[in-house]
């Protein structure tokens, strides 16, 4: 099952994706090539990734102006301050995904990584006016759960119902 979490957080994201930027469109994804870069390339996407730059101090990147939208799936939350990052960016759509903020767990830490951290995780109205403060108009939004893999226990039993994960489609 755990194998499993990572592949329908994916077909989310990927439905959401496609419902407001549908392909074929070139998209800047903020961070390294990922898995899930393979998926949007699959699935007809252009995708340019950002391949470990520190986006809380470099925001070049983003201020290209030859792609369709920018992608920020699982990013936002590791940066120190994205207001930035989000007031630069260039492209006319944002379509970007965070993790929840859950009242029963901790914000993740990695131990062994330092660029593993979440500085932020956002209730959705944080994350909304952190878009909208940056200067985007939200078109849409979506959020859904991430079940646990061990079966049993009280916060695996919260994840089942709990929103984990908040899409937000936007535009300039």
């Amino acid at each position: 099952m755990y194998k499993k979490m990572p592949i329908r957080r994916y077909r989310h994201t990927l439905e959401f994706l496609q419902a407001h930027l549908p392909a074929p469109a070139k998209v800047l994804d903020l961070g390294v090539r990922n898995p899930f870069s393979e998926w949007m390339e699959e699935a007809g996407y252009e995708v340019i990734n950002t391949e470990g730059r520190d986006l809380d101090l470099d925001t070049r990147e983003v201020q290209r102006d030859d792609v369709n939208a920018v992608t920020a799936f699982e990013i936002l939350e590791h940066l120190v301050n994205p207001m930035p990052l989000l007031q630069a960016v260039q492209a006319p759509k944002l379509i970007a995904t965070v993790p929840l903020r859950l009242w029963f767990s901790p914000a993740y830490r990695s131990q062994t990584d330092e660029r593993d951290r979440h500085y932020h995780e956002f209730e959705d109205w944080q994350f909304d006016w952190l878009v909208e403060k940056a200067g985007w108009k939200i078109a849409s939004t979506h959020k859904w759960t991430s079940p646990s893999p061990h079966p049993f226990g009280i916060r695996p039993f919260l994840r089942q119902y709990t929103p984990r994960y908040y899409a937000v489609a936007a535009s300039r």
